[in-house]
C-alpha cells in the first residue's frame, strides 16, 4: 500500500505494515532460514502468503535469497537494513507484554510455537554428557500432545515421534502453563506445588531448568496493570 505521504515512518510501514511480515521478519532475525523452518514458526501462515512476503521483503532489500547448494529450495538471510529492525522488534514484544497481554486467549496458546521456542533456548553447553533427551507431555491438547528434544553435539532436534532413547528428564503439563512459566508470568516452583507441572529428572537438571533453557528475553516486562 503506498501512502503518498514522505513522512519516513508511512515509508517504513508501506514495507512492513502487511499482515505476517513483521512476524516473517522475527523469524529471520531468530534463526529462521529454510522456507519450512519459517513456516514452523508461522503456523496459521498459507504459503502463498508467505512466498509473497518474502519475495516483497526481498524485492525491499531486506532478505537476501539463495540457492541451498547441491538441493532444491532456497535459503533465505537477512541483511543488514533487516537486522537493524531487531530492537525495533524487541520493543514492540516489550510494549505487547505491558499494552497487549490481556488480549491473549485460550487459542493462542500454541503448542507448535511454544515448542519451537522452547528449542531455540535449549543451551547445549549447560547439559551434562554427551546426548540429553527431553520429553513433555501436555495434558491439555488431544493433537500432538507428547513432544521430544534430542540435544547431541550442540545440535537440538524436536519431534512428535518417539526417537526411542532414554529420556532424562520429563515435563508433564498444560501448555499454556508451560507457556506461562517460560515468559516469566508463573515460576517452576509456584506451577509445581500448585500440581500444574510434573518434573522429573536427576535434581541437577530438574534444579537448575533455567541454567539450561532459557526463559523467554521478556521475563522481566511487567503487564502495565501490574506496575
Amino acid at each position: 500500500m503506498d501512502y503518498g505521504q514522505f513522512c519516513p515512518i508511512s515509508k517504513a510501514v508501506e514495507i512492513l505494515g502487511d499482515k505476517w511480515t513483521l512476524l516473517i521478519v522475527r523469524e529471520l532475525l531468530m534463526g529462521g532460514r529454510r522456507y519450512s523452518e519459517l513456516q514452523r514458526g508461522l503456523s496459521q501462515i498459507s504459503p502463498t502468503i508467505l512466498s509473497k512476503r518474502l519475495d516483497s521483503l526481498s524485492r525491499y532489500g531486506l532478505v537476501l535469497k539463495k540457492k541451498i547448494p547441491n538441493q532444491k529450495g532456497y535459503e533465505y538471510f537477512p541483511t543488514r537494513s533487516c537486522s537493524e529492525l531487531l530492537p525495533i522488534i524487541m520493543s514492540l514484544g516489550e510494549w505487547g507484554i505491558r499494552w497487549a497481554k490481556s488480549n491473549l486467549t485460550e487459542k493462542d496458546y500454541d503448542v507448535e510455537l511454544l515448542m519451537l521456542y522452547l528449542q531455540r533456548s535449549i543451551i547445549p553447553e549447560n547439559l551434562v554428557g554427551d546426548e540429553t533427551v527431553i520429553r513433555f507431555k501436555f495434558t491439555d491438547i488431544k493433537e500432538y500432545p507428547d513432544w521430544w528434544m534430542v540435544v547431541q553435539d550442540n545440535k537440538v532436534d524436536l519431534c512428535t515421534n518417539d526417537p526411542g532413547k532414554d529420556v532424562d528428564v520429563y515435563f508433564t503439563t498444560t501448555v499454556k502453563t508451560m507457556v506461562d512459566v517460560w515468559m516469566g508470568w508463573n515460576t517452576y516452583r509456584k506451577a509445581i506445588a500448585n500440581d500444574e507441572l510434573k518434573l522429573v529428572g536427576p535434581k541437577a537438571l530438574i534444579n537448575n531448568v533455567s541454567t539450561w533453557m532459557e526463559d523467554s528475553v521478556y521475563t522481566d516486562a511487567a503487564p502495565a496493570s501490574s506496575i
